[in-house]
């Protein structure tokens, strides 16, 4: 088997912030409210072997609306950007497989993992993709309305201990797997109390990082410095996703953290 590697500043402000905020609550209630869906996977796998197949890389993608590639023009997400990418590393054909559910969050995606199906692919991986915590997070946009530390470190906590279990739960399934968990952006950085959110996601951030780094083999891939300039260029129309370029910008990064040469040395 291979292994691959508020405080307002003005009126106006105030009065802008409420708007993006209805906004963003009107246009991703049906994408924060379905933690207890199952969504079929984005592509059926073509047997139901556990056995992985050394002439194909397997990809498995789980977590949220950002796998889903909620907010791309051309449907793809960061994963079928990244499966482009690789393509131009490796002759191997790649199997996507994507899971992933529109407004999951941790609590959800421990559950979604204790689906035959999902454990099945997950034990076919060569590689798992997955982005969870943003959900956890940012709660609809309810997190930016008193920006209550309590709160947040509450469920940050909550969100640290489910990623643990989530983590040892993809290692007793598949133990060669590498695991790439795409980290958060802020989508808020262009609002009032952008220091105040940034330094929120960074902690976020940080701490998710220390969490992966206890375990073999899973990344925690930043995003935070791709975001954190052009934010507005980035996202798509809900001021929440990303657009196609931002999805790209997550490819490339993801995508660059694969390294097929030595896999190849070894074999």
């Amino acid at each position: 088997m291979k292994k691959y590697t508020l405080t307002a500043v003005s009126i106006v402000s105030i009065a802008a912030s409420l708007l993006w905020l209805f906004g963003l609550g009107w246009t991703l209630q049906d994408q924060f409210t379905a933690n207890e869906k199952v969504e079929k996977p984005r592509e059926k796998t073509e047997s139901a072997s556990t056995e992985k197949q050394d002439d194909k890389l397997t990809i498995v993608a789980l977590g949220d609306s950002l796998t889903r590639g909620t907010g791309d023009a051309d449907g793809k997400g960061y994963t079928g950007y990244l499966t482009d990418r690789l393509k131009e590393k490796t002759e191997q054909e790649i199997n996507l497989l994507n899971s992933a559910v529109k407004g999951e969050t941790s609590r959800g995606l421990l559950k979604q993992l204790q689906q035959r199906e999902i454990q099945r692919q997950a034990k076919q991986a060569d590689v798992i993709v997955m982005t969870i915590g943003g959900n956890d997070l940012f709660q609809q946009g309810a997190a930016l309305e008193s920006l209550d530390m309590n709160t947040i470190n509450s469920k940050r906590q909550l969100y640290l201990s489910n990623v643990k279990k989530i983590y040892t739960q993809l290692r007793d399934l598949n133990k060669d797997a590498a695991i790439y968990h795409v980290g958060l952006y802020n989508p808020f950085s262009n609002l009032p109390d952008a220091k105040t959110t940034s330094s929120i996601v960074r902690d976020w951030n940080f701490q998710s990082a220390e969490t992966a780094a206890e375990y073999e083999d899973i990344v925690y891939v930043p995003t935070f410095d791709l975001f954190q300039l052009q934010v507005e260029s980035y996202l798509y129309t809900d001021q929440f996703h990303p657009n196609t370029e931002g999805y790209k910008l997550i490819a490339e990064r993801v995508a660059s953290l694969i390294n097929f040469e030595q896999e190849e040395d070894e074999s």
